[in-house]
């Protein structure tokens, strides 16, 4: 489910993210962190920051729904929730997951 989110509002909940970048909870955040999703130990230059519930998807930029990310996660989860990305990394190990292209296909 994607919601018609207005250009101002996502433009207000991207400048917030940027600012909460800057800030001491965020710094100290990524000093020694690892991806939300995937485990792997990051890097403080690494970490991207990610949005749990997606701004497209009516998520707001709060300390409570962002988390860090590796870059290769952040990209490939795009606008999904962390549920759905959860549960998708889960059927890609389990071998049961959709190749991206049925997937894609099959979503918009």
């Amino acid at each position: 489910m994607y919601l018609d989110i207005p250009e101002s509002v996502r433009k207000k909940e991207r400048q917030k993210a940027k600012d909460l970048k800057k800030s001491r909870w965020w710094q100290n955040l990524i000093q020694d962190t690892e991806c939300y999703y995937c485990q792997t130990p990051i890097q403080r230059a690494q970490v991207t920051m990610d949005h749990i519930v997606p701004i497209s998807r009516g998520g707001k930029s709060t300390r409570g729904n962002l988390v860090p990310c590796c870059k290769t996660c952040n990209v490939q989860k795009r606008s999904l929730t962390a549920v759905e990305w959860t549960e998708y990394l889960n059927q890609e190990l389990s071998g049961t997951a959709p190749s991206s292209t049925q997937s894609e296909a099959g979503t918009e």
